[in-house]
């Protein structure tokens, strides 16, 4: 075996990646986590002249063994089928390490520092495009591992592993008659969901992505936060809330993955019972009916703050469709709110008092596995004639695919009411850019299912008219509201710049204080980083 002799220099110039911090200084942090440096010393061979994640990956498994999956196992390739979605799946990491604590996050992390190692971080992967949670080549950290769910002694916070999945949590609080401002789709992870508005270190999506069914009344996901804790790129673990680190709170919250991994969340409980919550189905002759009554929704959203509704258009076995998902906080059926809903004739209703874990588990059944997936938003002012545009738009454009194997397009519609905005602004507000002073806005997620990759160019053709006609819409008709939700975005967009430039600045402000060598900027490179730049630049043709 070769002396391993790694220095400064050597870390800076092994593949341009990451100007790392010295080998001493990560060296003494890993003896911190309880690692034998002189068993590192003695089985590496160095030194390092570029990038070595196999290496890398036999290392870690020095330290944990057991705890290691490797391309050539079964548990490796049901690891990477986990993921929900075609693109993620087809993502292959050198070797997926499996911690169990923050500490031995914090230790694969400085690895991958060491050995210059590219890394990415899953929660629940529910993400949409390939690379946001899972590395080509690189060591995927699966969080998973990280499941404890505790419960405070006066029941007001719950403290959550990030490797929790929503329905678990729902399912625990449920018999203490709580819930929290989580995730609308039963396997979401906590992680992604929270810091993209909404998780940070890992990325979850899905058309009911970061926002709750409670939101109006309580804000998004991550206005509920207590407090984090992170593994920092240093290797140390902190706990960061508005008393202890105010701006790396704030960044947090809404930021994505470029401050550090989230390996704990502690978020405020609320008292919850069961929802009259379900779907009704509308044929399209109905098509102006339901914008009439999406839009008179949004005008009133903000007098009822325990109703949600996310409005749909999809295309399906041949017909167009309009559904109705509606939420109420409690047992009143059909309150005043959503009368001008269920006013109009349906082919199919489903709504009934149900839990919060049966709600979800309903959503779950609608954002299948193992499909091709892609999401693209952008937002509105509230107005009649641009949901109009965007239901006829979206019509016009989904056909062109429809023989398409597998096709299931959505246009999925939500309101940002100012009740929501409002309540953004408690604890030191968030990184999202939104105020009450925008009035009530329009959230667009087009939401696009298919088999064959055969189809991939002439569908991302397709959401990319939609988004671009509609856009250019809004500007002319002064509609247009500069906000990318990231838990919708594709990877052809561009969202932490959408913030604003004032909070785009101090998120890298931020970025520059925590993570001096940006780390999370150049080992972490799936997903939205603090750039101008969307994470693919390059954008497919179609003839």
């Amino acid at each position: 075996m070769r002396q391993f002799n790694l220095t400064l220099a050597a870390l800076a110039t092994t593949t341009g990646l990451v100007a790392a911090q010295s080998k001493a200084a990560i060296e003494k942090q890993l003896q911190a986590n309880g690692l034998n440096i002189a068993l590192l010393n003695s089985t590496i061979n160095g030194p390092l002249a570029t990038t070595d994640c196999s290496l890398l990956c036999s290392t870690i498994n020095l330290f944990y063994p057991n705890r290691i999956l490797t391309q050539n196992e079964a548990a490796f390739t049901n690891w990477t089928e986990s993921f929900w979605s075609q693109q993620q799946e087809v993502v292959t990491p050198r070797c997926v390490f499996e911690p169990t604590s923050a500490v031995e996050v914090s230790s694969a992390l400085l690895l991958a520092e060491l050995f210059s190692c590219p890394f990415a971080v899953k929660s629940g992967g529910h993400a949409a495009f390939g690379g946001s949670s899972n590395i080509e080549n690189g060591l995927s950290i699966s969080l998973g591992g990280l499941d404890e769910i505790v419960l405070s002694d006066d029941q007001s916070v719950v403290s959550i592993g990030s490797g929790n999945i929503w329905v678990d949590i729902y399912d625990y609080l449920e018999e203490y008659s709580l819930a929290v401002i989580g995730g609308r789709v039963s396997t979401i992870g906590v992680g992604g969901l929270t810091t993209g508005g909404i998780f940070i270190a890992n990325v979850e999506t899905s058309a009911p992505g970061g926002i709750s069914f409670f939101s109006q009344e309580y804000g998004w996901a991550c206005d509920n936060v207590v407090n984090y804790e992170v593994v920092l790129a240093s290797g140390i673990v902190v706990d960061v809330n508005i008393d202890s680190y105010p701006d790396l709170y704030w960044a947090l919250r809404g930021g994505g993955n470029n401050f550090g991994i989230v390996t704990r969340f502690e978020l405020s409980t609320i008292q919850q019972g069961f929802l009259w919550s379900g779907s009704l189905i509308y044929l399209s002759e109905y098509t102006t009916d339901a914008i009439d009554a999406f839009y008179n929704y949004g005008l009133n959203a903000a007098s009822d703050p325990k109703s949600a509704v996310i409005m749909n258009w999809a295309y399906d076995e041949g017909m167009f469709l309009a559904v109705a998902d509606l939420e109420y906080a409690n047992t009143t059926v059909n309150p005043p709110i959503f009368q001008n809903f269920t006013v109009i004739p349906t082919v199919e209703n489903t709504m009934a008092n149900r839990t919060l874990s049966e709600v979800t588990d309903m959503f779950q059944e609608s954002n299948p596995d193992g499909l091709r997936e892609s999401y693209w938003t952008a937002t509105f002012r509230l107005s009649k004639d641009m949901i109009a545009f965007l239901v006829d738009t979206f019509e016009e454009e989904a056909i062109r695919a429809a023989n398409a194997t597998g096709y299931i397009p959505a246009l999925v519609l939500q309101i940002i009411s100012t009740d929501m905005t409002t309540q953004m602004q408690k604890n030191g507000g968030n990184a999202l850019g939104l105020s009450p002073v925008d009035g009530n806005l329009i959230l667009l997620n087009l939401s696009f299912m298919w088999d064959d990759i055969a189809d991939d160019n002439l569908i991302l053709d397709i959401l990319g008219t939609i988004t671009n006609k509609s856009i250019a819409y809004a500007k002319e008709n002064c509609l247009y509201k500069e906000y990318l939700y990231m838990n919708y975005a594709s990877q052809y967009q561009a969202v932490l710049p959408s913030y604003g430039t004032e909070n785009f600045n101090k998120l890298k402000d931020v970025s520059a204080k925590y993570d001096p060598f940006q780390v999370f900027q150049k080992l972490q490179p799936g997903y939205f980083k603090l750039s101008s730049q969307p994470p693919n630049t390059t954008y497919p043709t179609y003839d």
